[in-house]
């Protein structure tokens, strides 16, 4: 794949190297900060982060043993108006631990600068600018509104996280969508953990670590008190002059390119215990997430599923069904009879039994409710975990990036992937969200492998125009539009909420300014089919008359004339989602009185690499003119070393859809 050379570039498990230290005086907000009206660096920045500070330490409990504490103070300069909603800032935390305490936010030492004449005035935060909602069962957010916020303003504060869990840290963030100066983040871990950091983006991170002497004081029973002494890794992590990471069409998740520092448990060696491993191989991925009582015990109910599956695959006429047969039966069956409650993750909620009866669930809930039909049935089946593109990327073997888990079907040697929570899904498409670089197969032993998740098969656009011009440059006509595969379930799902007269408005705007008529769909519920719309139409809006001569675009209102990639460069790769074709097949009637002057030259541009294809192909046949684009985008990521191919693959593309035939009066 091209993006391979991307990937390793933006994610990666940082080598250590030595830092040159930074000697800034971070303490004090100046008199020459606050005149300051532009950053430096970024005249457009709206705000920038002069520094961030982070700093994760051990704290131990005789009861609880030992739990984190994060610490974070962030400084920011305010240069324009769009700037103060960094005046709110946000930190989630999780709330639904079951053998853990919630975790705990505090904001602290928050302070607005001003500059009032030659004096620095401050104003400080109260209990009224601070905030906590509920979010889900799951996470609670903590907030703040900074006071006395306007354009040249410095805001800094502070918050601390104290958390249980210590299998992952909280992401420490070092690219914003503003710049940021400078940041550091300090971790001091005891030698009874072992922890993967690994560096998202591709900001240069310095990294220095070292060995030094860890000591707690802790409160034993009846209160005395005990201490412990052991050996630490300390670790310090620097970046200077990080730039803005910048909005571009085509990304999958700009979060993934999103420079951050995260650590990731592999496992713990406490004195006179086993080695404990969480995440360092697949393999221990999968063991652990199968202890799991919401997960491995969940896959193993089956048993309340029997009457059903008995009645819709049983009986004398279903005897010889095919496990095609019966993966299709039975998974429409599941599909039809679940609603998704809208909630992610791979671990049940309520439970499948309890889900199934109420006919609700989350998504582990349902697939694990398909997945046990399936093996009812004897059809080979496992569960795939995922990560949705919102979510990221599971670059590194750990069970904490996933929050998705789909059904991964074996037969006659082929993969069939299957997600029952989308009542619009079919087998091997699944819900575009979950289109995710790849997913993780993994079985009850501890085996796993690797699911690519990257659609192969090509989604096919196929649209038919029959058109007639008259004296007067109008156009009438007829349009046949065929969509399959994923550009079939992104119509279904986009227009399930639509009445016709709302999505008909919005056809004809799409499509600039045509009327239509007679509009018909067909297959909109049999999801096995192509959709298919036909309708009449009729506009005056889309040819030129210029003396005797009318000129008229060969793509008609279908033309495009505005390249998506713009930019002199580009940072991100470029993610279509899925392989497409795009197919016009255009018969055009010209007026009587009229003939064919001139017409655009056929064209065939190929980007090679398999990346693009675009073919124009025109035959004018005395009264008729018969037109064939074919547009076709056959990768689902393009690495950024591409681009310049790419963007010139696409402006070739309009100019020629931009070229006019020339009908002249005889």
């Amino acid at each position: 794949m091209l993006c391979k050379k991307s990937l390793l570039l933006f994610l990666f498990v940082f080598l250590f190297s030595k830092i040159n230290a930074q000697n800034s005086d971070l303490s004090k907000v100046s008199i020459e900060e606050l005149k300051q009206r532009v950053h430096p660096k970024d005249t457009a920045a709206v705000a920038a982060i002069l520094f961030k500070k982070g700093k994760t330490v051990f704290k131990y409990e005789n009861e609880k043993g030992f739990y984190a504490i994060h610490e974070c103070q962030i400084r920011i300069k305010i240069y324009k108006k769009e700037g103060l909603r960094w005046a709110n800032f946000e930190v989630p935390y999780y709330v639904g631990y079951e053998n853990m305490s919630d975790d705990v936010v505090r904001f602290s030492d928050a302070i607005t600068y001003n500059l009032e004449g030659l004096d620095i005035v401050k104003t400080k935060l109260n209990s009224e600018g601070s905030f906590k909602k509920n979010i889900n069962e799951y996470w609670n957010e903590a907030s703040i509104t900074m006071p006395n916020v306007k354009v040249g303003s410095i805001i800094e504060f502070r918050y601390s996280l104290k958390s249980e869990n210590v299998v992952k840290f909280p992401f420490f963030d070092i690219q914003y969508d503003i710049p940021l100066n400078y940041a550091e983040y300090k971790t001091e871990i005891p030698e009874f953990y072992i922890y993967k950091p690994i560096l998202t983006g591709s900001v240069k991170v310095k990294t220095e670590a070292k060995i030094a002497n860890g000591f707690q004081n802790f409160e034993k029973k009846y209160r005395e008190t005990g201490s412990m002494n052991y050996k630490q890794i300390n670790t310090l992590h620097i970046a200077n002059d990080v730039p803005a990471l910048k909005e571009e069409d085509y990304v999958d998740n700009i979060k993934n390119y999103k420079s951050s520092i995260r650590y990731e448990l592999e496992r713990t060696r406490f004195p006179n215990q086993e080695i404990k491993d969480y995440s360092i191989t697949w393999e221990g991925v999968s063991r652990t997430i199968f202890e799991n009582k919401d997960f491995g015990i969940a896959l193993d109910e089956q048993s309340y599923l029997i009457d059903d599956l008995r009645f819709i695959i049983g009986g004398s006429d279903k005897a010889d069904l095919s496990q095609l047969e019966k993966l299709s039966i039975i998974f429409k069956f599941v599909q039809q009879k679940m609603n998704w409650n809208n909630q992610f993750g791979y671990f049940v909620d309520k439970g499948v039994e309890k889900a199934y009866v109420e006919k609700t669930g989350n998504v582990a809930e349902i697939n694990f409710i398909l997945i046990g039909m399936l093996k009812l049935a004897g059809i080979n089946v496992n569960p795939v975990l995922l990560s949705t593109i919102e979510h990221g990327i599971p670059a590194f073997p750990n069970r904490t990036i996933f929050n998705y888990v789909i059904a991964g079907v074996q037969i006659d040697g082929k993969q069939i992937l299957l997600d029952a929570t989308n009542k619009y899904t079919i087998p091997n498409i699944i819900p575009f969200n979950t289109l995710n670089r790849f997913g993780r197969l993994i079985r009850k032993d501890g085996s796993s492998e690797e699911i690519d998740l990257m659609p192969k098969t090509t989604s096919n656009e196929n649209i038919a125009l029959f058109v007639s011009v008259d004296e007067y440059g109008k156009i009438a006509g007829k349009c046949r539009i065929q969509k399959s595969d994923y550009l079939a379930l992104r119509f279904r799902e986009n227009n399930k909420a639509i009445n016709t007269d709302s999505y008909l408005e919005k056809l004809e705007n799409t499509l600039n300014g045509i009327q239509i008529s007679d509009y018909k769909i067909e297959n909109l519920s049999n999801l096995e089919k192509p959709i298919i719309e036909s309708f009449t139409f009729s506009t005056a809006n889309h040819c030129e008359i210029i003396g005797d001569k009318i000129f008229v675009n060969p793509k008609l209102f279908f033309t495009n004339s505005k390249n998506p990639f713009v930019k002199e460069a580009r940072e991100m790769p470029v993610y279509f989602g899925y392989p497409k074709q795009q197919k016009h097949q255009i018969t055009i009637n010209i007026p009587e009185g009229y003939m064919v002057e001139s017409v655009p030259e056929p064209i065939k541009i190929a980007t090679g690499q398999n990346v693009g294809l675009f073919i124009f192909d025109i035959l004018p046949e005395g009264k008729r003119i018969q037109i064939s684009f074919i547009e076709e985008i056959d990768e689902t990521l393009v690495s950024s070393d591409f681009y310049e191919v790419l963007k010139d693959f696409f402006q070739q593309m309009i100019n020629k859809q931009n070229e006019k035939i020339v009908l002249i009066k005889v």
